[in-house]
């Protein structure tokens, strides 16, 4: 089996195996995988490189590079096959939380460029810790940003 973590994902970027993509060659049942589960259009397997066992990671099977990419007809569907395959996950490994990660963009932490999510079983006192967290100089400077951000939703 190929390491997944070890081979990008991008066919913009001609970074593949043989011209395809990783993710979607394993949602082709062409580079196998430990699957989870399955849709029409979401694939579910297991990370070789897990945080803890069980770690999963859910694609969609059309290919999409990242969040902005993605069809959002699917939302619906996505949540979904998260609520089931998550529940299924914290259920087997007697997991007390569960994160769900994705990220998008290099700096963002994304090292295969097909849209994914981390479906990461988590444990009393497993030691794992989020990002730091920081904060504004005042609430001015808060509310300047949120008004920024506004003014290009519109």
């Amino acid at each position: 089996m190929i390491p997944v973590r070890a081979v990008s994902c991008s066919i913009s970027k001609g970074e593949n195996i043989m011209g395809e993509c990783i993710f979607c060659l394993i949602a082709q049942g062409k580079i196998p995988s430990s699957k989870i589960y399955e849709t029409d259009s979401l694939y579910a397997f297991l990370d070789l490189n897990p945080v803890h066992k069980g770690h999963t990671l859910i694609i969609p099977k059309k290919h999409a590079g990242n969040i902005f990419d993605l069809d959002p007809a699917l939302g619906g569907e996505l949540v979904s096959f998260m609520k089931k395959v998550g529940r299924a996950v914290m259920e087997t490994t007697g997991a007390t939380g569960l994160n769900i990660y994705q990220n998008n963009g290099r700096s963002a932490g994304q090292e295969v460029d097909h849209l994914h999510w981390h479906l990461i079983p988590r444990f009393d006192g497993d030691g794992l810790k989020l990002w730091p967290q920081g904060k504004y100089d005042s609430m001015e400077e808060m509310n300047g940003l949120a008004e920024k951000i506004r003014a290009r939703l519109s």
